[in-house]
């Protein structure tokens, strides 16, 4: 009798999943820029970034899905440079209600203002801009990579952890560069650290030769200070400066102790096992933009399974709701800022190696949500966008 009630219950509830099937359909647009000239192609990006991990979570969603008949699809949409970006998204939304997205901040905002993304819901996956965030926010665009002001409170929480309260700067000249470093003033002044002195990088000789005779003597003029910070997020010169410096002071930001999203080292937490995953499917480490795309495609999944719907309303709602929660394998639950679509999500400091340390740290409080020290509070965000909707 038993087994032929297990044998029942079995059949119901595959009939029950059978009968409340959901197909979800997902794109990913990936939108080419030309790369930056830099002084060392020693580490170029992957030619499927992100989209490597956005494969690895429609994966991990469809792994899930066939038990309780979810069907997952991606469709891969890459924009060459000078490309109609806009003409792709609205064939891209055309197909699929979610959109995960790499592209440049002015493109995602223009995405997202088109006619055919007002019932849909998008991911930025790769723009850390702080307006994203704020005045240019988008209620149908979520944030799953960490913003610029995120990444730069992380490393001045572990600043002043360690009492290193004197910091010099030298910042790059692109665009990237100099978000990073107003970023990283603002997370100075914040967290009530002394900024000594800065600096623009101003050379454009090989530093591969001359960089032991160049870099002490450009940076001999800060005097006393406790940590260099660099901002160099093209990966230009920032190589060179470290352990070339006047005074011998570790180099933080951009290179040697750097604060990003996810790094190979980062292991804790059952991180080892979907490092693992994701080697065994694009056969190369997972970067930030990586876990970033896998992130947005997971929570997609996570909101699929829990409300049981495929509208991209009703899983704006939950997404944004208290009740959401992604095991994130970075310690704690993620979720979203009801305010401004942001990610919350510890930020590890890492070198080459190893974990450092990991944001927030001990002693930042919040009087909700600790990851809440990290980037822009609900009383600093001039996002207006998810207040009327």
């Amino acid at each position: 009798m038993r087994v032929f009630g297990l044998a029942a219950l079995v059949s119901l509830s595959l009939a029950a999943a059978a009968a409340s099937e959901t197909t979800v359909r997902v794109g990913y647009l990936s939108v080419a820029r030309p790369a930056p000239p830099v002084l060392s192609n020693l580490d170029p990006d992957p030619e499927d970034l992100g989209l490597a991990g956005a494969r690895l979570g429609l994966a991990d969603n469809a792994t899930t899905g066939k038990f309780l008949g979810q069907t997952w699809t991606l469709t891969e949409t890459v924009v060459p440079e000078g490309g109609d970006a806009l003409a792709a998204a609205r064939a891209a939304l055309a197909g699929a209600p979610f959109l995960v997205i790499d592209a440049p901040a002015d493109t995602l905002t223009a995405i997202a203002d088109l006619p055919e993304a007002q019932g849909a819901l998008l991911f930025n996956a790769s723009a850390p801009d702080a307006a994203l965030r704020d005045d240019a926010c988008r209620a149908n665009l979520l944030h799953t990579i960490p913003s610029d002001a995120m990444r730069a409170d992380a490393l001045a929480q572990f600043l002043v952890q360690r009492r290193w309260s004197d910091v010099a700067l030298i910042a790059g000249g692109h665009d990237s560069d100099r978000a990073f470093a107003g970023a990283l003033k603002a997370s100075v002044e914040k967290f009530r650290l002394k900024l000594v002195g800065e600096k623009d990088w101003i050379f454009d000789a090989d530093m591969r030769r001359n960089a032991s005779a160049e870099v002490p003597l450009f940076t001999q003029e800060f005097g006393e200070h406790d940590v260099l910070l660099i901002a160099d997020e093209i990966g230009d010169f920032g190589r060179y400066v470290v352990y070339n410096t006047w005074l011998p002071r570790p180099v933080a930001g951009s290179e040697e102790l750097v604060p990003q999203a996810w790094a190979p080292v980062v292991e804790q937490w059952g991180a080892a096992q979907l490092q693992s995953r994701f080697e065994d499917l694009a056969h190369r480490d997972m970067t930030s933009g990586d876990y970033a795309t896998w992130a947005a495609i997971r929570t997609l999944g996570e909101a699929v399974t829990r409300t049981g719907s495929g509208e991209a309303g009703v899983l704006r709602d939950y997404i944004l709701s208290d009740a959401f929660e992604l095991a994130g394998f970075k310690g704690r639950p993620l979720s979203f800022r009801p305010w401004n679509g942001q990610l919350r999500q510890p930020i590890p400091i890492v070198t080459d190696r190893a974990v450092v340390a990991t944001a927030p740290l001990e002693g930042f409080f919040h009087q909700g949500n600790e990851l809440d020290t990290l980037g822009r509070d609900a009383p600093e965000s001039a996002c207006r966008a998810f207040e009327e909707n």
